[in-house]
Parts: structure tokens; sequence; C-alpha cells
């Protein structure tokens, strides 16, 4: 009895497993039926045929670009100032008028380790008031040049000529016993005149400063009128009855010319020269001008200068000036 139900339950399981592997191979064909594999090459991409050709270029023209190692500046300026006042002014005053004039150049050449700098200034005033001889508010002419090489980051060896003398005759002016006015001639054109030379080392950290130290530096002063000692005795160092004076001497010139507010330039210079022969007394000069520009075209001018020579006057010289002119200024 047994025997016949396991018989009975193997057939059972046998069916079973038949139907179950008849209906999963079934249902893996249907799967395979509704699979869609994508063809091959369903984008033909066609390769390019490529011809090469042979282009010959036009030959570029040379563009002749140069670089311009040059800086220039070039001023000039123009002032008048005059007064006038009717006879029964009560607060008193003189009639007067005034007239000045300013020429500058500069200009500049740096490449690589080589630098080279002119400078000339010119200039001339002249100031007439009634019943008064015509004085001179302004003379000179300075022209300086420098030749340099670059040793390191702030340091220069130089090499300089400078030039200085004046346009029109210098007089004094004084009264004699009558009360009239009289003058007494001083100075002229190449009396004094003085040409330097000068090499030696000079610093400049940056471009509106910098200070030359001249160990080898000669001057030369030239009184080309040998009358000029009667009515100068000094006669500006130069043996009377002589034209010329050259003298040995350890120089230092400094500059500084900057932007110290907007509109607001202050320009100084100051140079000292000590004659080998004579150290216990050194020559020093000092000018300074500050220059307020008010727009392009006027600007206002305060200048001092401080001066000490011995062949000229043993005190302390000073003068000062004011002006409100036209400027015209060009750069490249």
């Amino acid at each position: 009895m047994f025997k016949r139900f396991l018989a009975i339950i193997f057939i059972l399981l046998g069916l079973n497993s038949g139907s179950i592997a008849q209906k999963t191979e079934a249902d893996t064909t249907l799967i395979k039926s509704l699979k869609q594999n994508p063809k091959k090459n369903i984008l033909p991409v066609r390769r390019p045929v490529l011809f090469p050709e042979v282009i010959n270029p036009s030959p570029v023209p040379d563009l002749k670009v140069k670089v311009n190692y040059w800086r220039n500046l070039t001023l000039f300026g123009i002032n008048v100032n005059q007064a006038a006042f009717s006879d029964n002014w009560g607060a008193g005053g003189v009639n007067s008028l005034a007239l000045g004039g300013q020429f500058s150049y500069k200009t500049d050449y740096t490449k690589s380790d080589k630098n080279f700098a002119s400078e000339l200034i010119l200039q001339y005033g002249k100031l007439k008031n009634k019943d008064q001889l015509a004085r001179k508010s302004a003379d000179r002419i300075f022209w300086d040049n420098k030749l340099a090489l670059k040793l390191s980051k702030s340091w220069y060896f130089f090499g300089s000529l400078n030039f200085e003398s004046q346009f029109d005759l210098g007089y004094s002016f004084s009264r004699d016993a009558q009360g009239k006015e009289k003058r007494t001639l001083l100075s002229k054109f190449m009396a004094p005149g003085y040409l330097t030379e000068s090499f030696g080392f000079e610093y400049k950290p940056v471009k509106h400063f910098f200070v030359r130290i001249g160990t080898g530096t000669a001057r030369q002063t030239f009184v080309l009128d040998t009358n000029l000692y009667k009515t100068n005795p000094k006669n500006f160092g130069v043996t009377p009855g002589q034209t010329f004076r050259n003298e040995l001497a350890f120089q230092v010139v400094s500059s500084y010319n900057k932007e110290i507010a907007k509109n607001l330039i202050l320009n100084s210079r100051y140079a000292m020269f000590a004659n080998y022969e004579k150290l216990s007394s050194i020559d020093n000069r000092l000018d300074v001008t500050l220059i307020a520009n008010v727009n392009k075209l006027i600007n206002v001018s305060l200048s001092g200068i401080l001066l000490y020579d011995d062949d000229s006057d043993n005190k302390m010289q000073a003068s000062q000036t004011m002006s409100f002119g036209l400027v015209y200024k060009l750069a490249n």
C-alpha cells in the first residue's frame, strides 16, 4: 500500500517539473522574440576623400616697427604784471609794468643700461616802475648734459657738461647826493660764464630724484669784459685783466621734481661746489620752484634762490619771484 502511494507522488512530481520546464522554455522563447537587436551600421558614415592642395602664401610685408627711446618735454611761458594808480590815490602806489618769459626743453634717451639727459632753461624778465630805471626780474641761461652707464638698480657712472650765464647787463642801483638814481654795472653775458665738466657716480632710486657725486670736477669761469673789475672788484674770482679761471673741485648735485599734490608741482635743485684748493669756503646754490596749474594753459609759480659764492659776495644772496601767466607744453 505504501509503495503504491510513493509511486503516485513521484508520478505527480514528474508531471509537475515537466510542465514547469515547458513553461520556462516557452517564456524564454517569448522574451527572445520580443528582444530587438540594432542592425550594424545604422548610420553609415562615408570616409572623406582628401585632395591636398599646395598653397603658396604671399610674402608678409615688413612692419618696420621702431621703438622710440627718446622722451621730450618743451615748455614756453609768458607772464605780464601791470599796475596803475591815479595821482590822488590815497593808499599810495607806483605805476609799473613787468614782462617775463621762460623757455625750457628736456630730453631723455634710455636704452638698456645707457642713459642720456639734457636740460635747457632760458629765463628773462624786465620790470619798469614809474620814475625809476628799468630792472631785471629774471635773467638766466642754463644748459646741463649728462651721459650715464648703469651699474646696478639705482647706481650709475656718469659724465656731465654744464654751462651757465646770462643774457643782459646786470646793475646795482643807488642814489647820488641829489637823490637821482644811478646804476653800477655788475655783470653781463659771459661775465660771468661758467663751464663745468664732471664725472663720478649718480644715485637715482626713482625717476623724480637723483644725486650726482662728482669726484672729478673742473670748472672754468669766464669774464670776457676785462674792465668789469672796475665796477665789480671781486670780478667773480678771475684775476683782473684776465678772462679765464680754472678750478678743480668736488661737486654734489641733487634734483627733485614731482607732483606733490593734484596740479601742484615741486621742482628743486641743489648744487655744491668745493674747490680742492679752498675747501674752507664752499659754494652752494639752492633753486626751489612751486608750480600750481590752474588749467592746461595757466599756472601760478613761486620761485626762490639761495646762493653763497664768496667770489661774488661774502654774504648769502637770495631772490624770490612769483608769477602768473600762460604756459604751453609739448611732450612726446
